[in-house]
């Protein structure tokens, strides 16, 4: 599954220069498909195609939060998750509404980065 962080974050920014994947952002700001991936563009198979440079909204504007279609758990990298290893306030945990897979990690982390 992927991570989340709760409403305990107290906004230090340790995660966001772990994450392999650049999916966690300061609450607030806009985030990005391409930011840290190799994505140019994301088809979403029904029509929708978003470029990898488009700005998208912040999943939160209060606190950092990860986007959860970016978060692979840091699989293929790391043998655990970063954000949480080094969040001093253990605010960074498993969310239970992206119950992922390893297979489905390791295909997203090859998705996310152009790998054959």
């Amino acid at each position: 599954m992927a991570i989340m962080i709760t409403d305990e974050c107290i906004n230090c920014g340790a995660c966001e220069p772990e994450c392999p994947n650049t999916a966690i952002y300061e609450g607030g700001v806009e985030w990005t498909w391409g930011g840290g991936t190799e994505l140019t563009e994301v088809d979403f198979g029904d029509g929708t195609v978003v470029g990898g440079k488009d700005p998208q909204a912040p999943v939160s504007d209060e606190f950092y939060y990860i986007v959860a279609d970016k978060c692979t758990e840091c699989m293929g990298f790391h043998e655990e998750p970063q954000c949480a290893a080094v969040c001093p306030v253990d605010c960074c945990v498993p969310d239970p509404d992206h119950e992922e897979d390893d297979e489905t990690l390791l295909a997203k982390k090859a998705w996310l980065h152009a790998e054959a």
